[in-house]
């Protein structure tokens, strides 16, 4: 990689953008450009590698705050902030648009999508937003409601704006879209509440829709049908697929993309099933779950231009387990076996690290990055070798599966060091118990659609599992030698769930964590080297960037996302105590700008009514609260660390307000929806009582 000094590369590239704006040509030359940082990952490549080496192992531990903004809402913040021309634009949660001056922090403008509240019971991970794409001098956001917005990028205001997805189904966005050539590329997610996932292109000029790529069949394809989906359509049971019940099949294409300029192939990630449960989504005669079910769980690599299906690799054929490979997708060349090759590296969700030839698609090699018990390894085709006791989707059987539905790597970006050639990981381990729902049947209006009985994993009457859940979270950096298929450093964290990377040319690496710290290690051997108390856990991943020739680093700080909503707040907080506190945060050797001090953590006296409900009513009610709360509310009814601790509710002692809440809508602008198409009023009932009786529970256990 070809390596300039700070004030040419700046003075280029400012000068470039500032007479045409962003073009393909600014953007073919990012990975040469230490001033800004244009697109999502910083090169179509992905890299998350910058040049620029002003502050390095020597100097960092000069680094301070230069200045910092308060986000204006107190969701998860992941978003990777743009930096063009001196100035940052990024997104927070609500898909809200913010632009500053890097130098002062001067709030420039900011844009607000109006995202309709009742919006975020369509998400399964918060209502957050990874960043924006820059073509010319307009930026282009997704919006958690489908829209794909083109702003000015001087003015904020609004250009165009174009539904990308069917409002009447439970799709969102939450990626950044990228760029290329003029066209738009942006996916979505919803595979867990029943949708058909794709890629779409845009003209970004006119925001005409120029095509579109399914990832799964329809399940009524003929030889009418393009090739792929013929192909795809094979793995399948299409009767159901097709079928009354059918929800749509999955696939979401929610994050990960990559482009290779010269082959000319744009790269991108498939999610998981809809229903996880391959079983019910698509059975063989016997009931039991069969077929690969293209292209769920694959990288798959296309025509920018056209969509045009080129080749696929799937991770985890048959998927059961949400085991997405939407999870960052990075392009390198590097010698293996005394050849050079043009590679293409993923550490999905199910645990192990891939590299695969980015030409062919070719499977080259796979080693666990983290502790795996559903395959024991791949074969030299690149086939999973699975342990059948946790195929539950043919056993039928309950199974505690490593890594669980969370991942061993979820959307958190790696980087890539190339003078190291070491991929780092934000890596952590938390297993799952998955136990098949008899019965299971699809809800389009609200339901998490599973297939499994997301209750099993409860607080059993003894109060053990919070300790024992507790116990096998981790959460590690790890440098991982994508040759020899081995770490060869690993940083152990307090906890899971740990911000994304960024690698830098001064031979460091940056990273936050859950423990509201964001550190820099050194990149060859991991030694920490510096770290800022951040006040809130950061999970977005940092940028660096120059003006005038002086070299900053920001990240966007504010703790959220789908582990911060799913997990037990108590276990969290017993790992690394943590609260959302959300800001953007700007370093520069010899800055000393200072935080305000840490607010407290007020916190709720846990004093529920008295338990007098039957144990039909209050087994009826876990059951309802672990299909439609508990991805948001956390199981167990243990409270998140970012929506409110229901057991703490002031609700539970008026089954009026509760119902006023749960099916009357009465907090839909923040979020809560109407569930009145799906619960009962005795079955909305029936979760108050078991949250009553949850919260008697720990509070004569001691813990609350």
């Amino acid at each position: 990689m070809k390596k300039f000094g700070i004030a040419l590369a700046a003075a280029l590239t400012l000068s470039a953008c500032s007479e045409s704006g962003v073009d393909g040509e600014a953007l073919l030359n990012a990975g040469d450009d230490g001033a800004n940082w244009i697109t999502y990952g910083r090169t179509y490549d992905e890299q998350r590698f910058s040049p620029l080496d002003q502050i390095n192992t020597a100097n960092v531990g000069e680094l301070g705050l230069a200045w910092f903004a308060d986000m204006d809402t107190a969701r998860g913040q992941e978003a990777t902030p743009l930096v063009i021309d001196g100035k940052l634009y990024l997104t927070t949660a609500w898909s809200k648009v913010k632009a500053y001056d890097g130098v002062t922090g001067a709030l420039l403008w900011e844009y607000d999508p109006e995202v309709p509240g009742e919006t975020a019971v369509k998400a399964c991970c918060d209502v957050v937003n990874r960043g924006l794409a820059t073509w010319g001098d307009s930026l282009f956001l997704g919006t958690l409601d489908g829209r794909l917005v083109k702003l000015d990028r001087e003015t904020g205001a609004v250009v165009w704006s174009k539904q990308t997805t069917d409002p009447e189904q439970s799709y969102t966005v939450t990626g950044a879209p990228r760029i290329i050539d003029g066209k738009v590329l942006i996916g979505n997610g919803g595979a867990e509440f029943g949708v058909r996932g794709y890629i779409a292109a845009y003209d970004a000029g006119s925001g005409e829709e120029l095509w579109r790529f399914y990832t799964v069949p329809e399940g009524t394809e003929d030889e009418t049908s393009p090739e792929y989906l013929q192909a795809a359509a094979k793995t399948w049971n299409t009767e159901v697929l097709a079928g009354s019940d059918a929800i749509g099949g999955g696939g979401t294409v929610w994050d990960s993309m990559a482009y290779d300029p010269d082959l000319n192939l744009l790269y991108i990630g498939v999610g998981n099933g809809s229903p996880w449960n391959r079983a019910y989504r698509s059975p063989g005669e016997d009931g039991t779950g069969e077929g690969d079910n293209l292209y769920l769980s694959s990288i798959v690599a296309i025509r920018p231009d056209t969509g045009e299906y080129v080749w696929h690799y799937q991770t985890t054929p048959g998927e059961t387990w949400d085991y997405t490979a939407t999870q960052h997708i990075m392009l390198a060349d590097m010698e293996i076996d005394g050849a050079q090759r043009q590679v293409l590296m993923q550490a999905p969700k199910n645990g192990f690290f891939y590299v695969l030839d980015r030409a062919t698609g070719e499977f080259i090699s796979a080693k666990p990055y983290v502790t795996v018990n559903w395959a024991t390894g791949i074969d030299e085709s690149g086939r999973p070798i699975e342990n059948p006791e946790t195929r539950i989707d043919k056993t039928g059987q309950t199974a505690v599966v490593t890594p669980g539905a969370l991942g061993g790597h979820n959307w958190h970006p790696m980087a890539y060091h190339p003078d190291e050639n070491l991929v780092y990981i934000p890596a952590f381990e938390a297993a799952m118990v998955y136990s098949p729902e008899a019965d299971w049947k699809p809800d389009r209006a609200r339901g998490f659609n599973v297939g499994f009985d997301l209750s099993a994993g409860d607080l059993p009457p003894d109060l053990g599992f919070r300790k024992e859940i507790t116990g096998t979270l981790k959460g590690m950096l790890v440098a991982w030698d994508p040759v020899a298929q081995e770490p060869r450093w690993t940083v152990e964290h307090p906890g899971p769930w740990n911000g994304g990377l960024l690698a830098t040319a001064g031979g460091l690496v940056f990273q936050g964590t859950a423990g509201s710290e964001f550190n820099a290690y050194n990149a060859a051997n991991g030694e920490k080297l510096w770290s800022f108390p951040a006040q809130t856990g950061v999970v977005a991943p940092p940028v660096t960037y120059t003006i005038d020739g002086e070299q900053y680093v920001a990240v966007l700080a504010g703790w959220g996302g789908a582990y911060a909503l799913s997990v037990d707040g108590q276990a969290i907080n017993d790992l690394a105590p943590v609260r959302n506190v959300s800001r953007l945060l700007v370093f520069k050797i010899g800055a000393e700008s200072q935080l305000p001090p840490e607010p407290e953590l007020a916190k709720l006296p846990l004093d529920p009514p008295p338990s007098r409900a039957n144990a039909a009513t209050i087994a009826l009610g876990g059951e309802k609260y672990a299909r439609y709360c508990a991805v948001c509310h956390a199981p167990g009814a243990v409270g998140s660390t970012v929506l409110p601790d229901l057991r703490r509710s002031g609700t539970l002692s008026n089954p009026a307000s509760w119902q006023a809440v749960v099916r009357e809508g009465m907090l839909q602008g923040r979020g809560m929806a109407s569930f009145a198409e799906s619960l009962s009023a005795e079955e909305s009932n029936a979760i108050r009582e078991w949250v009553i009786f949850r919260a008697n529970q720990d509070k004569a256990g001691g813990l609350d």
